[in-house]
Formats: C-alpha cells, structure tokens, sequence
C-alpha cells in the first residue's frame, strides 16, 4: 500500500511539474530588432528614458551588452539573416542588402525574385533567397502550420528576412506608394491592413509630416562633439525626392511602424491560441539620411527617446492584447552603424580615394595582356570583384591560377590593404581574418576577389546613383535583451555571438534551432 501511494505522489507531482512547465511556454514570442541600435547609446540615454520602454527590458530582463557579428562588413540583411538563421552568410546566402548577378551584370536585392509580383509595390521579391531554415520556419514546421507569423518592418528585406519562409505575412513600407507593401509569395493580407493602406495609409499624411524635437533642445546633451545647438525641423512632402526613403531614416517611421502592429494586434487572434505564435517587429535607429552624427546629433537623441516610448506603447499593447505574462520578447541590434563623416584635411589624417570602375577597368586590360583580349571582369559590386567564370572555363583556363594574378595585380592599387580570392576562402590555410571573410562569404553569390580598403580612404563611385563610402572599422556594441517569465533579471558583460540568439529563442519554444545553426543556447536561460 505504501508503495502505492509513493507511486501515486510521484506520478501526480510528475504530472503537476509537467503542467508548470507547458504553462511556461509563450503563447507569443516578440522578436524586435532595431537597426543600427548602438549599447553605448543606451547607456547615454538611460536617464533620459521612461519607465515603461528600454528601462524596463533592461532592468527587469537579461542586459547582454554585445553581440558580435563575426563576418566582414555586416549591412542590415546580413545581420538580421544571422539573427534569425543562427548562421552567417556563408550557410544563409544572406551576403548584403544586394548582391551582383553576373548574368545580367546588374545589381540586385538580394531577395529580388521575378516568381512573384509584388502587393502595393512594384518589387517583385520573395524569401527564396535565405537558402537555410530560419527561426520562424522552425516554429511553423513544430506546430505544423498552426502557429502564425507575421513581420512587420521599414524595408522589405527587414520584413521578409524576419518572416521566413513560412510566415503567413510580411510587410514593408514601399519606398514610391508609402503603402504597406508585401509580396504574393504570403498568401495572407488581412483586410483591415488592404483597408488602412486605401483610407488611412502614410500617402494620406506624408505632405502634413514633420518632424520637430520632442523636447527643448537644452535637454539633448548626451551626445556631445555638436557641429551646432540649433533646433530642427524636417518636412517630406511630395516636392522633395524620395520623401518615403527620407521618412524612413527619421525616427517618425517607428510611430508608422507601431501604428500598424496595434492595428493588427486589435484585429488578429495573434497570441490568443494553443500554439505559440511570433510577431517581428523592426524598428530604426540609424542616423537621418544616413549622415553624421555630429551633423545630426539632436536628431539622434530625438529618435532613441522618441524610439523608448515607441517600446514602451508596443509592450503596453502586448500586455493588453496577450499579457506580458503570456508573452518572451527579444531585443537585439543589426551591429552595423551607416554613419558618414569625412574628416576635415587640416587635421592631417591620412586618407584617399578608391576607384572602383577604374580598377576593374585596369585589371581586364593586365588579364587581357596574359589570356588574349576578352573581357575577363564581368563587374565590382561591395568591395568584391567579379571575373567571367563562364569565359575563363571556355577559354580552359586555371580558375585558381588567374584569380591569383588577380588579386597580386589589385592588391598594388594604392588604399588596398588585402585582397582575398573565393579559392583562399574556400580551400586556404585557416586564420581569424580568413575565418572572419569566410563567415561573410557565400560560394554562388559571392565574388572571385574580396577587397579590404584602408580605414580612413573614401571608395568613390562614378555612377551618380550610388553613394560613395567611408571606410571605418567601427565596433560597436550591439545589445541583447531578452524579457518574459522565463528570464531573470541580469546583466551580462561577456561578449556573445549573434548565432546564439536563435538557439536560445528555440529554446524557449522547445523547437529545433534553425537547420544550419550549430551554436548552443545562451547558458543563462538554460
């Protein structure tokens, strides 16, 4: 009898523990990433925020104060493809934002896809281009198809990026329309989402938009090297060029961006089912019009305080809709910061210019004197080279052989410090440089040369449609926090790795991490 009863309690408190446990998992997962989100900022700013936004996840969550982004020159697209494949670009084929397709010698989206048309926009995209599985994919393989997905984003590969595959919808703002746009590769597009885009859509408000300092500009004094104290005041109606680009680089585009998640929270039945479901959500950080800081200084402050209360409405509107309770959120950042300063020549330090075209141009006519007078350079595009493949497997001549003679020939121009060949990347003796470009690199998408330019030289681009770039070797402390009751609080210091996100969120969902992720979950929640 004794025995039976033991066996009885130990059954029941199985039980009970195994119920504790199921009412652990999220009925929904928030992941928010914000572009170009700097730590260091954070703490600038912390006396600043309110209570409700950046305080509360950082204070009553788990602080990790950098991730690293361990591949070369991340862009916004790369990044957040390692965020949510936990892999680098070189299993992902997540390369950049655009990529160089050498069959038409064009440079495209990365996600550019002529399979589907595209809803509210002229884009023809889809997510075909992530070539491994991503967090969100891995959700709706567990729950087979039940647990719903939705991103919401300022860019299309912001969105689609972070929706996956699978999710049931991803939407952007388009550049053109200023309506929410998504591809028909998603089959879903709630009606209250067409609704908001005919009557309500930021087409309707974009010529009466302007954006002013939320506060005197005696208060913004946490970022200080000021090129003037003077207020601002910005306005993008239709006279001025890509007014909906403009807009997106302000800090009004998280007020859009909330706008149509608390529309879709009131009307979706998102969080309120068996199966967990995932909301993204991508916020912007980065300074206006991509310029400096010191030029736009008080517009940086005005975003990251205006950005704090945007955080603090989203998790208010969670709470209301879902319960905090009920919900796991993760912040993290892209770890790229698209900052442009030039600095003055009276200060004498060293500096040059780049050329590209010129470059290619020079190095097709050394391989025209060795191989006979072809064109052998197909195109530049991202400091990477690529060599006709197609003609040189014609012609029979050494892959490995000419790439080399390449890459001796590049790496003389004035302001190379390396050139790396796709042979060295994928055959070469290992390093941590070698190792860092090969992260970054991908087999079919990327060039035959890799091309680091100095810090400090400007890389000029003769197509006016293109931006000239500033080489800067900057790191900056990309934050992590991961908020729910699952989680307690602390602060971490040691630097992480952005591939351990996705294991950990995986974790809390106890699905299977992303098929190319090798990376283990953040011991802290383990």
């Amino acid at each position: 009898m004794n025995r039976l009863l033991t066996s009885l309690i130990v059954v029941l408190a199985a039980a009970n523990l195994n119920a504790q446990q199921m009412a652990e998992l999220p009925k929904l997962v928030v992941g928010i990433t914000v572009d170009q989100l700097r730590g260091d900022y954070l703490q600038y700013l912390y006396q600043a925020f309110g209570e409700k936004g950046f305080k509360r996840l950082m204070r009553d969550g788990a602080f990790y104060e950098n991730v690293n982004f361990d591949f070369d020159n991340p862009d916004c697209a790369s990044a957040m493809a390692t965020i949510f494949t936990g892999a680098y670009p070189y299993y992902n084929g997540i390369i950049s934002n655009s990529i160089f397709n050498p069959s038409t010698l064009r440079v495209e989206s990365v996600m550019h896809d002529l399979k589907f048309m595209g809803n509210f926009t002229n884009q023809t995209v889809s997510p075909a281009g992530i070539l491994t599985s991503t967090l969100t994919d891995e959700l709706k393989s567990a729950s087979n198809g039940f647990s719903q997905v939705y991103a919401f984003a300022p860019n299309m590969e912001q969105a689609l990026i972070s929706g996956g595959h699978a999710a049931n919808g991803a939407f952007w703002i388009d550049d053109i329309n200023g309506k929410w746009a998504t591809s028909t590769y998603y089959k879903d597009v709630p009606w209250y989402i067409d609704r908001y885009n005919r009557n309500e859509g930021l087409d309707k408000r974009i010529d009466d938009a302007e954006w002013t300092p939320m506060l005197s500009v005696s208060e913004y004094k946490f970022i200080p090297y000021l090129s003037g104290d003077w207020s601002f005041k910005h306005k993008f109606n239709r006279i001025r060029k890509d007014q909906y680009r403009q807009f997106k680089t302000s800090a009004l585009v998280n007020d859009e961006i909330n706008k149509i998640v608390e529309l879709f929270l009131k009307n979706s039945a998102i969080g309120q089912k068996k199966n967990p479901d995932f909301l993204s959500i991508t916020y912007n950080a980065g300074t206006y019009l991509n310029g400096s800081v010191q030029q736009y200084s008080l517009e940086t402050q005005d975003t990251y305080l205006r950005l704090d209360k945007n955080i603090g409405a989203l998790l208010d509107m969670i709470d209301k809709t879902v319960g905090l309770n009920n919900a796991f959120i993760f912040l993290t950042s892209t770890g790229n910061f698209n900052t442009e300063i030039k600095p003055a020549e009276k200060y004498n330090i060293p500096t040059g210019e780049f050329h590209p075209k010129r470059c290619a141009a020079l190095l097709n006519t050394y391989l025209m004197a060795i191989y006979g007078s072809e064109n052998w350079v197909l195109g530049y595009h991202n400091q990477q080279i690529y060599l006709n493949r197609r003609l040189i497997e014609n012609k029979k001549v050494d892959l490995h052989e000419i790439q080399i003679k390449a890459a001796e020939f590049v790496v003389q121009f004035s302001g190379v410090q390396d050139v790396v060949t796709s042979h060295q990347l994928l055959h070469g003796n290992w390093n941590e440089k070698i190792n860092e470009y090969k992260n970054g690199f991908h087999r079919k998408l990327s060039g035959d040369l890799l091309i680091a330019i100095q810090p400090g030289w400007d890389i000029i681009y003769e197509d006016i449609n293109t931006d000239n770039i500033s080489v800067r070797k900057d790191g900056i402390p990309a934050p992590l926090i991961l908020y729910g009751p699952q989680v307690e609080s602390q602060r971490v210091n040691r630097v992480i790795d952005a591939t351990e996100i996705a294991p950990t969120v995986s974790r809390i969902l106890r699905i299977r991490s992303p098929n190319a992720c090798d990376a283990l979950p953040l011991p802290e929640l383990q």
